[in-house]
Order: structure tokens, then sequence, then C-alpha cells
């Protein structure tokens, strides 16, 4: 599946239902806002005191499910990294281009952490006729 198509896809929604995973080994899921790199990485934001945050302190690897709507959706796994300099900032650019109203969360909200998932995993389907399910690997881009 071509990463461009993949993109599109993406860069076409805000939200996602991001699950992680409590050091008990319980799933938890919330919806997120998210912002899309072309390389596909994903930026996302959560408050240091969040179950969230706690779980991908203690556990890197998460899944998405984004779009449901038309009867097309995208699954996609990968690992978080929090990151700090260029790169990041780049991303967070990306991130206050999508949600403008994410300053004013920092100055209200003092304990705002972003991180950024770089995928390992996508699968997209489309169950409309003809359906079509694709898969594809990021085995470039798997973190250790």
């Amino acid at each position: 599946m071509e990463k461009e198509f993949l993109y599109d896809f993406i860069s076409n929604h805000r939200y996602a239902v991001l699950s992680t995973v409590s050091s008990e080994g319980n799933p938890e899921a919330a919806l997120v806002g998210f912002a899309v790199a072309p390389d596909l990485r994903l930026i996302i934001d959560t408050v240091r005191t969040s179950r969230k945050f706690k779980n991908l302190s203690q556990n890197s690897t998460v899944a998405l499910v984004i779009g449901w709507e038309h009867e097309q959706t995208l699954q996609y796994e990968g690992r978080v990294v929090f990151q700090a300099g260029k790169e990041f900032n780049k991303m967070l650019d990306l991130y206050l281009k999508a949600f403008p109203d994410a300053k004013l969360r920092e100055k209200y909200w003092k304990d705002i952490a972003h991180f950024i998932v770089v995928p390992e995993w996508i699968r997209y389907s489309d169950f409309n006729d003809p359906p079509a399910i694709e898969e594809t690997d990021f085995l470039p881009y798997k973190l250790k």
C-alpha cells in the first residue's frame, strides 16, 4: 500500500481511539486528537497525570483506530517515543496547525506532554463494494 494513500487517509481525520496497556496488563482506550507527518508518524498530547501517560511510560506499544465513517477504517500499531529537539519541534508545529487551541491548553495545563507514535503495522479496510483490506509493515521504522 502506498504511503501517500495512507497519509491522505490519515490526514483527513483529526481524532483516533488510542489503546494502551496498564502495568497490570489491562487494556485502556481513549479518544485523542492527533496530527500526522508525511512519513506517517503521529503526534498526540496528554497530561502527565493521565492513565495513558502512565501506561506509555511503562509500555511504549500502542494501537489506534482512525476513521470509521463511510465503511472505511485504519488500524495503526506502533511505538511511542518522547522526543525533544529539532525533529520534535517539526512534529509539534504540525500538531499546532491541526489544533491551534493547543497553545491555550499549555497555558492552563502545566503538565502537558506530547508524544510521537512511529508506525510498525497498518491495516486499511474498505468495506464498500468491492471490499478491500490491505496491510503494511514498517520494518525499517521499528524501534528496538
